[in-house]
């Protein structure tokens, strides 16, 4: 059903009475845990960001800008104005494209919560407990916004970390400052007219500006609403509005639903490879086949990977030049993992290794089959020798880690990978330490130095 062909539900103002019910003590451990484990691991990517061309661009600017400096720049050595600070951390965080994902919505919710909520926080002084319960309040309304007009939403074009996120990150600063349900409502209609991001911008730059916008157009929609500035308050389902406007699907009744494991929060799935979480099944694949007995990469023929029809449009860049092109690139990441390259490694995505002649000869074996009806996350790759020998394997990448604590091992490993050569060894340690402690913390402060360059 589309947004103007019935009376429509009051979405907006139901998404907006959930938000403002979470609080802390109804957020189960568990979640609480995987709320932590995403702090972590966003700071592990922001760090391993900050040296990237295009963080450096954007933190000039910031500094260019000047205003007051209450909000830390991760990985770097300087402070700037609450939005400024939202930009620059959430465009560094999502730069790698290394951040966690979800599959409700297919987008990125930790690289746009977190850089609008630690930048208010230590603007505000808010406690650990506060910003862990906004971070999940946010995260849920994030995921049901996505729910709401998935999937067609995202197959016309829209990257919806940056506009669903927009409305993510309203809402968890809506949950720190504490806003009432009218007040945020109004949150959500000025993070509505200002949700944007095209998918076509994957492989550029400004795919992580994306993320660094959706923070900022959050933090903004959620300070002005606090001001009283006016807005819609059924934006997401009022004729013109956001549901109307982005796409052909309206599905109000699973945007207010529950999802299966009562928060969206535990679906939450992190990286293990640097690229574009589509390609990960097929790289889990490709490692399969490659620790197979008599595998041999120099004798393949040819090989197969099926892979749902909507990665054409998100990774299927046939000929990478460049480390970032490479990240959304089926046939490279696969040729890597057939090859043994360490795709978690960072310096494996480059422009050298783009035109290396074994992985550019292995890329050029694969074709790639497109299927309908198939799982998003799911992929099934066939690799034939040149004796014809073949080598088969599946895999899915949708399912969340059923071990929470196992997975927050995996998590501190990562994190202390990408930090400590930023930070040392000992530094990234303490700043590790204070995440993983941060509800017992009156303010974010201390963390923030920790992180700053």
């Amino acid at each position: 059903m589309r947004a103007l062909e019935a009376a429509p539900l009051a979405v907006t103002a139901a998404l907006a009475e959930k938000n403002v019910r979470v609080d802390y003590d109804r957020v189960p451990d568990e979640i609480r845990a995987v709320a932590r484990q995403c702090l972590l691991d966003w700071f592990a990517v922001t760090l391993a960001g900050a040296s990237e061309d295009l963080s450096r661009m954007i933190a000039a600017e910031a500094a260019r800008e000047g205003g007051s400096a209450v909000a830390t720049l991760v990985g770097h050595k300087a402070k700037a104005p609450m939005l400024l600070a939202a930009l620059v951390n959430g465009t560094t965080s999502h730069a790698l494209d290394y951040d966690d994902v979800h599959l409700s919505y297919v987008g990125h919710p930790t690289a746009v919560l977190t850089p609008a909520l630690l930048a208010l926080a230590e603007a505000e002084g808010s406690s650990g407990r506060d910003l862990i319960a906004a971070f999940a309040a946010g995260y849920e309304t994030l995921c049901r916004v996505g729910v709401l007009v998935a999937p067609g939403h995202y197959a016309l074009g829209f990257h919806a970390t940056a506009t669903a996120g927009s409305f993510g990150a309203a809402g968890a600063c809506a949950r720190l400052l504490k806003l009432d349900l009218a007040r945020t409502a109004m949150a959500f209609g000025i993070a509505g007219t200002q949700a944007a991001g095209l998918k076509s911008m994957f492989g550029t730059m400004c795919k992580p500006l994306h993320a660094g916008k959706a923070a900022e157009n959050g933090l903004l929609a959620a300070r002005l609403a606090a001001r009283g500035f006016t807005s819609r308050a059924d934006v997401l389902e009022c004729a013109q509005g956001f549901a109307a406007t982005h796409g052909p699907d309206y599905h109000p009744e699973a945007a207010l639903a529950d999802p299966p494991a009562g928060w969206y929060l535990r679906g939450n799935l992190f990286k293990y490879h640097a690229a574009c979480y589509l390609t990960h099944a097929p790289i889990e694949c490709a490692r399969a086949v490659a620790a197979r007995p008599g595998f041999n990469a120099d004798k393949v023929r040819e090989a197969v990977l099926r892979i749902d029809r909507g990665a054409d449009k998100v990774c299927n860049i046939f000929q990478p030049r460049t480390g970032l092109e490479a990240k959304f690139s089926l046939r490279q990441t696969v040729a890597m993992a057939l090859a043994g390259v360490d795709t978690a490694a960072l310096e494996t995505y480059s422009e050298a290794r783009c035109a290396e002649p074994r992985l550019v000869a292995l890329r050029d074996k694969l074709s790639i089959a497109f299927e309908d009806n198939w799982p998003t996350s799911r992929a099934a790759l066939k690799v034939t020798l040149g004796d014809g020998t073949s080598f088969e394997a599946q895999h899915d990448s949708g399912i969340p880690a059923p071990d929470v604590a196992a997975q927050g091992r995996r998590i501190e490993a990562k994190f202390m990978s990408l930090a400590a050569p930023v930070l040392g060894e000992a530094r990234a340690g303490r700043l590790r330490d204070a995440v993983q402690s941060i509800e017992r913390a009156d303010g974010v402060a201390e963390m923030m130095a920790l992180a700053a360059g």
